[in-house]
């Protein structure tokens, strides 16, 4: 179906352009069926036209007609329509049946055919035929087939030799020609394949195989026809028909001989025989090459491996677009072939084309959701031990309200959040002895898990050399940044700050490692940022000599250590929570959870960007006794 709609469309775009007029058809049209009278007429009637048009002096005449009863209309009306035809150049048609007709029983007669190989070609075959009447058949100088092959009901391929039943019997423009030209047998130049012609002197028609001609169709034109009646009253000019091939057939609504082209028009089935005798005498016709079916697996090959190689890497969108302009291609490739008179099955690789294109996507799609599938079950399982990494980094925290349950000395709480699941912001808090307590607030470069499992480098070598090195937080800072470099192959630094809390004098002593200063609050009193020059983040300057500062605390002064993460936070605007904003509520609340809460609603479900830790530490002053 799709071969046939391609080839018709071709033709429709590049119909056959008419250069000659070879043939002339004298039409049983309604003019001539309104003066004459109804078909049938009576034969003495068709022998007056037959004499009017071979006394033009035609080339040859061929009738599209079966005389198959008798006329009982007057005694004799046979034997006078024979004479009209004797010693004439008038070829009559055949009808190829697929069964015998008694009407029929004897072989046609036929003009001797010669062929030049020794294959036998798969020629059409009729089993029967039905003819003229013998007395009119004998006085023909010519007999031709006038079967077509239309299984849908569209002409797209004519016999021009065939079989019926032992006989090979040419079609009738064929025989016309033979006729015309006074050619007493017919050849056959089979050069193997597709190579097949028919050969009537000079003149060399090339068919397929099977004797087969595929009709280039030109447009319908009333400039081929010319009334039975114009030419039974006289009117029609002899020259019309003068040294022309003529072809008498009927053409009146009537009689519904009506052939329908692959130009979407219904034609006289006597112009299909005209249209074919044009061809001829233009050298104009449509091949299928030995070849085609090599050129047709080609192209869908070429097309497959192009394919196989594009479709799975590309998007669906790409790889459709991909797949029209392959169907393009086919179709432009097909009609440049059809201009060159070649007929190429390009539906059919184009078809292929789409099964191997389906065939692809499917499985593409079937490998993408296979993808997708492990994806989620590598993201299930890399999300459970992201979460399990969560829960063992927030274990490493202490957790202050439990480990100084009952403390009345010192007030002491912390809290971290980290942007992602797990992050490079760390506090940790300890007694070195019974009055002196160590915490410290730090903040790995980076975010994540790589900065994670550094922070926990950090953290657990920052406890033991504090747990070993006594009570400076300087000489811990220095001591902690040679041992985290020493494995730091990522060259992550951390920013501190540490102090050493006399719970009993309310001493403190600190240190500053490119952190944040922290607010000293006292209560009445705005709060106090605790500058300190102290030196650059850990691990950035090998060897750097941290300093110590000292501070002492009255009792109820609370010391807020933050990372930039509190200042730092936006909202859905990009607005920086900012430090003014965190001094004025330290001053009103020093408070860890004051200061979480109101964080969040500053930036009202924004995205987190950096991890947020803050450590407060309040002392109350020493213990009553």
């Amino acid at each position: 179906m799709w071969r046939e709609a391609l080839f018709d469309a071709y033709q429709r775009l590049l119909p056959r352009t008419r250069v000659s007029a070879p043939a002339v058809i004298v039409a049983i049209d309604e003019d001539a069926l309104e003066a004459r009278g109804q078909w049938p007429w009576p034969r003495s009637l068709a022998a007056d036209l037959i004499r009017a048009v071979t006394d033009a002096g035609p080339a040859a005449v061929g009738i599209d007609l079966l005389f198959v009863e008798p006329d009982r209309s007057a005694p004799g009306a046979d034997a006078l329509f024979a004479q009209a035809l004797q010693g004439r150049k008038v070829v009559l048609g055949i009808a190829g049946l697929d069964y015998r007709d008694r009407r029929s029983p004897l072989p046609p007669q036929a003009a001797p055919v010669r062929q030049s190989s020794a294959r036998e070609l798969p020629l059409r075959s009729f089993e029967g035929h039905l003819q003229s009447r013998a007395e009119i058949d004998r006085a023909a100088a010519g007999r031709g087939l006038l079967s077509v092959d239309s299984p849908d009901r569209v002409i797209r391929r004519v016999p021009l030799i065939a079989r019926v039943g032992e006989v090979v019997v040419p079609a009738l423009s064929v025989e016309m020609v033979r006729v015309a030209a006074g050619i007493a047998a017919l050849g056959i130049e089979d050069r193997g394949g597709q190579r097949v012609a028919l050969v009537l002197g000079d003149l060399a028609i090339p068919v397929q195989s099977d004797g087969s001609l595929r009709p280039y169709f030109g447009r319908h034109d009333p400039a081929r026809f010319v009334s039975a009646e114009e030419v039974l009253s006289g009117k029609a000019a002899p020259e019309l028909l003068r040294d022309k091939l003529v072809l008498i057939g009927v053409t009146g609504l009537g009689l519904l001989d009506f052939q329908a082209t692959p130009l979407g028009e219904r034609i006289p089935g006597v112009e299909v025989h005209a249209q074919i005798l044009e061809q001829m005498f233009d050298g104009v016709y449509l091949r299928r090459p030995t070849a085609a079916a090599l050129i047709e697996a080609a192209l869908l090959a070429a097309v497959a491996l192009a394919f196989v190689l594009l479709v799975p890497r590309v998007r669906a969108p790409v790889s459709t677009l991909l797949l029209a302009g392959t169907v393009l291609l086919f179709i432009f490739v097909g009609l440049f072939a059809f201009k060159a008179g070649f007929v190429l099955d390009v539906a059919g690789p184009a078809i292929g084309a789409l099964a191997v294109f389906g065939t692809l996507l499917a499985a593409t799609l079937a490998e993408a959701d296979r993808q997708r599938r492990l994806l989620r079950e590598a993201q299930a399982r890399v999300a459970g031990e992201l979460e399990a990494a969560r829960r063992i980094q927030m274990g490493l925290l202490p957790v202050p309200r439990r480990v100084f349950a009952g403390e009345q000395r010192f007030a002491l709480d912390a809290g971290i959040e980290p942007a992602r699941i797990v992050g490079g912001d760390f506090y940790d808090c300890f007694m070195l002895d019974d009055r002196r307590l160590f915490f410290a607030v730090a903040d790995v470069s980076g975010k994540g898990l790589a900065a994670s499992l550094f922070m926990a480098l950090a953290k657990s070598l920052l406890k033991s050399i504090a747990l070993r090195g006594g009570a400076d937080p300087a000489a811990i800072l220095i001591q902690a940044s040679a041992e985290i470099a020493r494995d730091n192959p990522e060259s992550f630094f951390v920013t501190a700050f540490a102090g050493v809390l006399d719970v009993r004098s309310g001493v403190l002593e600190f240190c500053n490692a490119g952190h944040e200063p922290p607010y000293l609050c006292r209560p009445g009193a705005a709060p106090e940022r605790l500058e300190h020059p102290g030196g650059p983040p850990l691990c950035v300057l090998e060897g750097f000599a941290y300093p110590c500062a000292r501070r002492s605390l009255s009792p109820g002064e609370t010391l807020c250590v933050v990372t930039d993460g509190v200042t730092e936070a936006m909202d859905r605007a990009g607005a920086f929570y900012g430090a003014a904003r965190l001094r004025t509520l330290l001053g009103k609340e020093p408070d860890v959870t004051a200061v979480r809460e109101d964080v969040h609603r500053f930036a009202a479900g924004a995205e987190q960007a950096d991890d947020l830790t803050l450590l407060c530490v309040r002392w109350n002053g020493p213990a009553p006794n």
